[in-house]
Parts: structure tokens; C-alpha cells; sequence
């Protein structure tokens, strides 16, 4: 099947977006199919690598790393059309949902489209709010939604929302996939001495790890707020906060006025490849954000079997199972009596160490890109269908009456 992935946004930018749509590449080239990937150049420049097409874009500073194509710039869109895709997967709902519409309509070939970001979220970055309202969001995001022929959510709670928008379009729910075996590779002794000495975090610390883009609406101000009552039972723990962002300054603020300096411990951006080790080095994977489609870092801490303690969210039902790989909290008191039960009882936090790593299989790769082929092959026999000559001579006398 020659399958074609667009993307507003790609490596070497880290976010939830790149991770699924490398994960959905590498899948689908290793069950044999010819896949490529249309995105927008990080350089601005035109050019191909590999499987990768990249097309002339400008930064637009509505949201950091965020791009636009060139509406002059078509060579690279022209090979895409020669290639002749038989069908399209779009990740983002800008630049290239617009070419992927435009592909798909020269073509006669399907067009699917994965919701990854829930947009009434990041309004504010957009003239602080005031232009694309909530409610200005929804009307937009239905009327490009409704004529695509089917759409890819994460979670039951995205699903809601966009039926509550007026999307009538099929909404396949499937949790995006990782590299599991990539967050189980063993930390050795000296590895996780040196790292902790990296980071000043001393051999009887226990650590709380948040891991993920530093921005404000990731609600990592609220780990600051909860810290304190985990500190009067447990006062060598540390919150290691992994990544970075638009609100990196912003927090460093908000550490130095509450006096935390000594117990947050800021690693700026790591390498993918080693984000692994930081799960490793963690007690507990902690999280307050409530903005997640899915959030792919529930599952990367679970894979590495770190027990997750965070706030309750629609989108993680599935993800933490009560008192079997973690705890969700509603509430401030909930929150340092999970923590407090998880750093007391060591042979508890194994075993959901445990359990945290054996629940992550069902979110593999490999189970991700399955059940998006499936999707893929449905949308196929439905285009073969409607292109037969009896079903177009029954629309032709449909329309007609």
C-alpha cells in the first residue's frame, strides 16, 4: 500500500506529534508497505531525505516552532502527486491538511486525519484568546473535519469533543503506539549514580519525575503547589521536571518565589534516546496536566515501569488502572497520601513497577499501526466501491431525482 503521512510539524521538533507519526512510520515500513511523509521544512528550505519530503515553510510565532507553507512552493507536492498515494493520513490542521485535501481531491484517494491537540487548550498563545474563542475553534474544526472520510482519535474523551463540535464524520479511537522495548532497557548501577551526580540529586533522594513540554498549559505549577505536603512526610524528595518550553522561564519564577530551589530539580531538553533513563531514575511518574488527547508520557513512564500518581483525566481511563499501575487525584490531600503509600511500601511500588510495565504492551507500535492499517483497508474497499461504474450511475440517478 503506498501511504502518504502529512504533518505540519517533524523531527528534529520533540512532541507528541513527531513520536506518533514516527511510530506509525516505522510500523507500517516494517509490515512492508511503501510509505513517505509530506511535512514543512524546520529550515525553511526545500528538500527530501529519505522517505521525508520537506517543503519550503516561514515560522508564523503564533506558537513556538510553529510554521506555514509557502503557497509558491509546489515542486516537492508535484513528485508527492507523481508517487500517485493511495491514501493520505494527516497529523496537524493547518499547512498541510490543506495539501493533504487538495492531494486527496486530485487523486480521488481517501483522506484520514489524526486529532492530536485539543485546540481550546492553546487558544491564549493565539493574540491572548481574544480573536478564536472556544467557541470560534469548534465551528472551524467542524467544517474542515466534516468533509474528511474519517477521523483518528486517542481517547474516548477527544472523541466526545469533537462530536460536541457538530463532527459527523466516523471516529475511529486508537491510542497511539511507542517503541515499548526502547523505555526497558535496563539502567545499569553506574549509569544511574552518574546521572543522579549529573543532576545533584543525592544517593538517599527520592524522586518525583515529570517528563514533557514545559508550557503552561502542561499545569506544572500545580506539582509546585502539591510538593509541600509531600515534603512534611518526606523531606529528601526531589521533583525532577525533564524537557523543555515556551514556559521554562516563567517556572524557574514560580520555584524561586515558592522557595522550592533546593527540591525541583530542571534538567532542560534530553536527548530521545535517553528520556528512558530519566523514567528509570524516578520513584514515581508524577502529572497535573488535564490538556492531553492521550499524553504519550503516561505511557513511555509505564513502559519503564515507573507507577504514575496524577490528575484525574477522561483521557487516561484506559491508561491508569487504580491501585494496579498507579493512582489518579482529584484532590490535594489524594495526591500526598498516593505519593506518601508509594514511597513507604517498597515492595507496593514494585510490584506496581510491575504491573505499570506489563500494561504498556498493549499500547506497542505494533498493536498502534494494526489496528490504523485496518482503518486504512476499510477506507480502501470503500473508495474501490464508490469509484464502480454502478455506483456512480446510482448517484448520478440519486442526485438527479
Amino acid at each position: 500500500m503506498k501511504i502518504l503521512i502529512t504533518t505540519d510539524t517533524f523531527s528534529p521538533v520533540i512532541n507528541g506529534v513527531v513520536t506518533s507519526v514516527l511510530s506509525l512510520y516505522r510500523e507500517l515500513k516494517h509490515a512492508g508497505h511503501d510509505v513517505r511523509i509530506l511535512t514543512l521544512s524546520h529550515t525553511g528550505d526545500v528538500m527530501t531525505i529519505g522517505d521525508v519530503y520537506y517543503v519550503k515553510s516561514i515560522p508564523v510565532g503564533v506558537y513556538p516552532d510553529a510554521r506555514m507553507k509557502l503557497p509558491f512552493s509546489n515542486r516537492i507536492v508535484r513528485e508527492i502527486i507523481g508517487w500517485n498515494p493511495e491514501i493520505i493520513h494527516s497529523q496537524t490542521e493547518f499547512s498541510m491538511m490543506m495539501v493533504s485535501k487538495m492531494i486527496a481531491r486530485k487523486l480521488g484517494i481517501s483522506h484520514l486525519h489524526t486529532y492530536h491537540t485539543m485546540y481550546e487548550n492553546y487558544l491564549d498563545y493565539i493574540l491572548g484568546g481574544r480573536i478564536i474563542t472556544p467557541s470560534v475553534a469548534a465551528f472551524i474544526t467542524k467544517h474542515m473535519f466534516n468533509r474528511l472520510d474519517g477521523i483518528v482519535t486517542a481517547s474516548l474523551k477527544t472523541k466526545k469533543a469533537l462530536q460536541s463540535y457538530g463532527v459527523n464524520r466516523p471516529i475511529h479511537i486508537i491510542p497511539t503506539g511507542i517503541a515499548v522495548d526502547n523505555f526497558q532497557l535496563s539502567l545499569s548501577g553506574e549509569e544511574r549514580a552518574s546521572l543522579r551526580a549529573k543532576l545533584s540529586i543525592g544517593d538517599h533522594d527520592r524522586i518525583l519525575a515529570f517528563v514533557g513540554r514545559i508550557a503552561e498549559e502542561k499545569n506544572i505549577v500545580e506539582l509546585l503547589e502539591l510538593l509541600p505536603d509531600v515534603l512534611q512526610s518526606h523531606p529528601n524528595v526531589k521533583l525532577l521536571i525533564v524537557g523543555g518550553g515556551p514556559y521554562w522561564k516563567e517556572l524557574k519564577t514560580q520555584i524561586s518565589t515558592r522557595g522550592l530551589e533546593s527540591h525541583v530539580v530542571l534538567s532542560g531538553m534530553v536527548d530521545p534516546e535517553e528520556v528512558y533513563k530519566y523514567y528509570h531514575l524516578a520513584d514515581i511518574f508524577v502529572n497535573a496536566s488535564t490538556s492531553e488527547t492521550q499524553g504519550l508520557t503516561y505511557i513511555e513512564a509505564l513502559s519503564s515501569g515507573c507507577p504514575i500518581v496524577c490528575r484525574y483525566d477522561p483521557c487516561i481511563d484506559d491508561v491508569v488502572e487504580e491501585g494496579f499501575n498507579g493512582f489518579t487525584y482529584t484532590s490535594r490531600h489524594q495526591f500526598a497520601t498516593y505519593v506518601d503509600k508509594l514511597l513507604r511500601n517498597d515492595e507496593f511500588r514494585i510490584q506496581m513497577s510491575i504491573n505499570a510495565a506489563s500494561t504498556a504492551r498493549k499500547y506497542s507500535g505494533n498493536v498502534f499501526a494494526n489496528q490504523i492499517e485496518d482503518v486504512y483497508m476499510n477506507l480502501l474497499r470503500a473508495t474501490r466501491v464508490n469509484r464502480a461504474p454502478f455506483a456512480r450511475i446510482i448517484r448520478y440517478i440519486t442526485k438527479k431525482r
